[in-house]
């Protein structure tokens, strides 16, 4: 197979291998049909296959934590998809549809051991052409699904945002109220003249003591608000958060329903055919 095994040179996950390798590796392969709009699998579904595509076109995409689909590419001629779940056995972790008819070379894992038996050393290259495209990806898809509402915003404060802060627990706790009644206290008895070795230097109606205690209301007020005004926006990032984590527990919900849907779709068919089988017996 001259033409595969030149497709398989523009391969990037086969491009490290020699010339004969890629000979005999070609070899092995299955040609395969897909039509277009045809699903070749869902992220989930049991994988173990990987498809170079000779011609035509398949997209390949996932849906991210908000339900949105996010394509990751468009596949054509020379492009390969599905090389994770044929390297580890593990599940898809994207689904691929048809958008062109499409024809492609099958490479399972049977055929890769036959070609790591010969070669040995192919297996370093393909694990090398599999870094460079898990790097690549890696630098595509940072993402992380939670985020810890006091990461978000507790290490962003200010100077002033802490002062803020700090003022505005203090200002509601015993002390502040103990210390500030003694005060009144002691400005109240003084300027009474109840102590006589004391002078009193604010008179009834005590004009000097309404003027501080006014003053110390509207900073305190401020400083309340600046505290509030942060803790609602700490607010939003909680609500933000949890709106996040429900809708992925609803797009995992989803995503069971619309397995256990295919699966009863799947189960009455081949029940189906029984039943005709049985009919015609």
């Amino acid at each position: 197979m001259p033409t595969d095994a030149a497709l398989l040179a523009e391969v990037p996950f086969f491009s490290l291998l020699d010339e004969q390798e890629r000979a005999d590796l070609a070899t092995q392969l299955d040609i395969v049909h897909f039509p277009a709009g045809h699903t070749m699998w869902k992220a989930g579904d049991p994988g173990g296959e990987l498809f170079v595509i000779r011609s035509g076109e398949a997209e390949v995409y996932f849906k991210n934590d908000t339900g949105e689909r996010i394509v990751l590419e468009t596949a054509r001629i020379g492009d390969f998809v599905g090389e994770l779940s044929l390297l580890d056995k593990g599940t898809r972790t994207a689904s691929v549809v048809v958008t062109e008819d499409l024809e492609a070379l099958r490479v399972d894992r049977n055929d890769l051991q036959i070609l790591f038996r010969h070669h040995p050393d192919a297996a370093l290259d393909v694990l090398a052409a599999m870094a460079r495209r898990l790097r690549h990806t890696a630098e595509l898809l940072r993402h992380t699904a939670t985020r810890n509402v006091n990461e978000e915003v507790e290490d962003k404060r200010t100077v002033v945002e802490k002062a803020a802060d700090w003022i505005a627990e203090f200002s509601g706790s015993i002390l502040f109220l103990t210390i500030n009644s003694l005060i009144f206290l002691f400005w109240i008895v003084v300027n009474s003249a109840l102590i006589p070795s004391l002078s009193a230097f604010d008179p009834y109606p005590f004009g000097l003591l309404t003027m501080a205690v006014s003053l110390e209301a509207i900073i305190l007020s401020i400083f309340v608000l600046l505290s509030q005004n942060r803790q609602a926006a700490k607010d939003r990032v909680r609500s933000d958060i949890e709106y996040d984590v429900n809708l992925k527990a609803e797009l995992e919900i989803a995503h069971l329903h619309e397995k256990v849907d295919e699966l009863n779709a799947e189960i009455i068919g081949r029940l189906d055919k029984i039943e005709r089988r049985m009919a015609k017996g």
